[in-house]
């Protein structure tokens, strides 16, 4: 008679032990469903001298931060078009509605291209692994393109926003991105200065080998002069060796002999090339690209000095 109440109150334990167990098991998977965020810091190429035509490079940081879940997080990082971009790269927005160009890549050659899944810009983002209740970084690579000398000076600046920024998948889950149907979004900032400036080559004036000095004496030479689109600049040419104040009486010297002559703007030689602003120097405007100024020298007919080789430097200057 007393075994049976003895019988029933261990199947009753064993009941009740088994949903404690059921219990235990569900509860994971609702306290611990991973949520994931993403920020990107500001791509700042800062000041630019376009004129050389090279490529500037610089980074940013990617960083995805997930917490809750039991495990690694599989996380798909898509950077789009930004604000402005065609086939060839992405665009900032500069002065007067001009652009300037650059790109994102994955590696530091800066030879795979950081895309977007979801609109298949730059054809792929990047994946990557974040550990539960952890954060990940991941260093984005950015090239302000080359051959982009005709550049208008100012600021130029765009945005890169989400489309998504980032998806992902609860646990790591398998297979390759793009996968999972939680994303999360951000945006950064993508800005460059492009510098007023001008850059300044010559080539030599020879007058050759000369006997007497009867007649005029004719030469040629060249200035290469490369400016910042759209800039004004003022090219003037000082005295020379001798600090000649009339552009026409500089002189050329061997030991204590000297040979007289002049620099000018025309192939006629009555507009002379001096260092007087807004008297005798040539204006201009650059063009981002090498304009090419040609400088008129003449020896006009003098006293022969004593023969030797004669010479004299002048020192070009570009205002601007």
């Amino acid at each position: 008679m007393w075994g049976l109440p003895i019988i029933r109150v261990r199947r009753a334990l064993r009941i009740i032990g088994w949903g404690l167990g059921l219990l235990a098991a569900l509860m994971p998977m609702h306290v611990h469903a991973q949520t994931c965020t993403v920020s990107m810091t500001n791509v700042a190429f800062g000041t630019i001298n376009v004129l050389p035509g090279t490529a500037v490079d610089t980074t940013a940081t990617v960083t995805v931060t997930c917490s809750g879940g039991s495990g690694q997080q599989r996380v798909c990082v898509s950077i789009g078009c930004g604000s402005a971009c065609d086939s060839t790269s992405r665009k900032m927005t500069g002065p007067s509605s001009s652009t300037a160009r650059y790109d994102l890549y994955s590696n530091s050659a800066r030879t795979t291209l950081w895309g977007s899944w979801q609109t298949g810009y730059d054809t792929a983002g990047v994946q990557m692994s974040v550990n539960k209740n952890s954060s990940a970084n991941q260093t984005v690579y950015a090239r302000f393109l080359a051959s982009q000398s005709t550049d208008l000076a100012g600021s130029y600046t765009a945005t890169l926003s989400a489309q998504p920024f980032i998806t992902y998948i609860n646990q790591g889950g398998a297979g390759n991105c793009p996968v999972g149907t939680l994303t999360a979004s951000g945006s950064a900032a993508v800005t460059a200065t492009v510098s007023s400036n001008c850059t300044v080559g010559t080539t030599a004036i020879s007058f050759g080998s000369q006997g007497i000095l009867s007649s005029n004496k004719d030469a040629q030479g060249t200035l290469s002069v490369q400016c910042t689109t759209n800039l004004p600049y003022a090219v003037s040419l000082d005295g020379g060796t001798s600090g000649a104040t009339n552009p026409t009486l500089r002189k050329m010297t061997f030991s204590t002999s000297t040979v007289t002559y002049g620099l000018y703007q025309d192939t006629a030689r009555t507009l002379p090339w001096g260092s007087t602003t807004g008297v005798n120097t040539v204006s201009g405007t650059g063009t981002g690209l090498t304009q090419t100024l040609n400088v008129y020298g003449r020896v006009a007919p003098q006293t022969t000095p004593k023969p030797g080789t004669y010479s004299d430097t002048i020192l070009a200057t570009v205002t601007y």
